[in-house]
């Protein structure tokens, strides 16, 4: 009785260790399955990227729009008045005069005239007319007026983004390399300009056997890289994918989850004006994980 006992005690650890594997690996999949769906939720909704349908960069003084063909920015036929206004850029300060009878909003009051952008300002004023949405943006040097639909049809033909099936070999834990003081490196975009971003770091690792790194800008204390690797401009957009990190508050080790690798907004709209990867954030390798490229980019 006793070596029974004795053998059934014995069995029983790799009997529930091999239970509790698969359910691990669910744990996981149901994991990033949330994070696809919050992702999903996110590009859907009003601040989405789904409903990005216009960018017009301002020239310096005064700035006319609407959907007439006679305005210096010229907004899609049937979504606009033919004569909202005029944006008056000077400086730094973007103003907006309105029409007199056309109807533009912000936070739901009338909107006539003042200043909607500043160097001072946390956010930009949010204006909106019928289904539009507009507000503006800087670039460099440059200002713009950021148009969004809410009744794209980006967004109405929008089903799903096709992944990579999800593989706990793609969560890698990196070492992190601090940068040994503050620093900007040079971040081009797909507009053409460079900007000073700070610096976050490096992070070293190793996939089947093979050394690589990638270099990180500093968002909070997220890391934020901005990667290509051998599916870029085949099975996944061709201006890489976006993928963030965790800082470490104390070590050097960093969890990098591919699984989380996302599409930039430029994969969804041509008005954005996302970020490319560093030279040296190419990897010589196929990192099928993530998302794969969406629509015709």
């Amino acid at each position: 009785m006793k070596k029974n006992t004795l053998l059934l005690f014995c069995l029983i650890p790799f009997f529930s260790f091999s239970q509790t594997l698969p359910v691990s690996e669910n744990v996981y999949k149901n994991e990033i399955e949330q994070w696809h769906q919050n992702r999903v939720k996110a590009l859907k909704s009003e601040t989405g990227w789904l409903n990005i349908t216009g960018l017009f960069w301002l020239k310096e003084g005064e700035n006319t729009f609407g959907s007439g063909n006679e305005n210096n920015i010229v907004f899609p036929k049937g979504k606009a008045d033919e004569k909202l206004g005029a944006f008056i850029l000077k400086g730094s300060t973007v103003s907006l005069a309105v029409s007199s009878n056309a109807i533009v909003q912000a936070d739901n009051k009338l909107f006539v005239s003042g200043i909607i952008f500043d160097e001072k300002m946390e956010t930009p004023v949010i204006l909106s007319h019928k289904n539009l949405k507009l507000f503006i943006i800087k670039r460099g040097n440059k200002y713009g007026v950021r148009l969004r639909d809410l009744e794209s049809e980006a967004l109405k033909n929008f089903t799903n983004i096709d992944r990579f099936d999800v593989n706990q070999k793609w969560k890698i834990t990196a070492v992190y390399e601090a940068p040994k003081q503050d620093q900007t490196i040079p971040v081009k975009d797909v507009i053409g300009l460079t900007t000073e971003t700070p610096f976050g770091g490096t992070l070293h690792f190793e996939i089947d056997g093979k050394k690589f790194q990638l270099e990180a800008t500093l968002e909070g204390n997220e890391l934020f890289i901005v990667f290509a690797d051998e599916t870029t401009g085949n099975e996944t957009y061709g201006g890489g994918r976006f993928l963030y990190a965790v800082k470490p508050s104390e070590g050097n080790t960093v969890v990098l989850d591919f699984n989380k690798a996302y599409n930039p907004p430029c994969c969804f709209t041509d008005f954005a004006t996302c970020p490319l990867p560093q030279a040296g954030n190419k990897l010589a390798i196929a990192v099928s994980a993530g998302e794969k490229t969406y629509g015709h980019h």
